[in-house]
């Protein structure tokens, strides 16, 4: 592969710094819930996407998700899975094996958070304490959080989830057991399906 050296000259290091900042090095691989995408900045996963057709469509799709709402997008690099980094490797083989039906645990992936509010963040750190085959609704999230009442802007906030199945929106469930919304490809047959894949029983409303 071709290497593409930055010139750092006094008048361009704050430029390069720039660039190194907001280049993320990505990779797209298959898996049973579709062709997946992630991204990372250092150690944090920054992006995650599943469910789609196509290596292509998970590659639009993660591209659009991290840009969403942000004024000067990052660059997202793909390259194969092999050249991401260890810790990202190991991610990638933990969403086959989820994918494939495994009892597999994400509590220790660290995701950068640094476009969330505070409240956002204690909504993906309660989301992410729901144990695999359990749900909680829009409103116990919110209670969870502090802010009783609050159910609509968790709604929104897992309308807009960078991470999915890394925190685990899909176990997050609208007013009485119903499933509520899901923005992954496929929509509620999707959430449905994770559920299913869970063992969580309350999967058929």
């Amino acid at each position: 592969m071709m290497q593409v050296t930055l010139r750092t000259t006094s008048s361009d290091k704050s430029a390069a710094r720039r660039w190194q900042a907001d280049h993320l090095l990505a990779a797209a691989f298959e898996t049973e819930l579709g062709w997946m995408a992630l991204t990372h900045r250092g150690e944090m996963l920054a992006g995650v996407v599943f469910g789609h057709a196509s290596k292509r469509q998970a590659m639009v799709s993660l591209r659009q998700n991290l840009g969403r709402g942000v004024v000067a997008p990052a660059i997202v690099d793909f390259r194969d899975v092999e050249e991401l980094p260890d810790s990202m490797i190991g991610v990638v083989e933990r969403l086959r094996a989820y994918a494939a039906g495994e009892k597999v645990d994400f509590s220790d992936v660290r995701v950068d958070d640094r476009h969330l509010t505070d409240f956002g963040r204690r909504i993906v750190t309660a989301c992410r304490r729901i144990p695999r085959g359990r749900t909680r609704s829009y409103g116990q999230l919110a209670a969870d959080c502090g802010s009783p009442g609050g159910a609509r802007a968790v709604g929104q906030a897992m309308a807009k989830n960078r991470y999915p199945l890394i925190v685990p929106c899909h176990r997050v469930l609208a007013a009485g057991g119903l499933l509520g919304g899901f923005s992954a490809p496929q929509g509620l047959a999707m959430k449905r399906r994770l559920l299913m894949l869970e063992g969580e029983a309350l999967c058929a409303r």
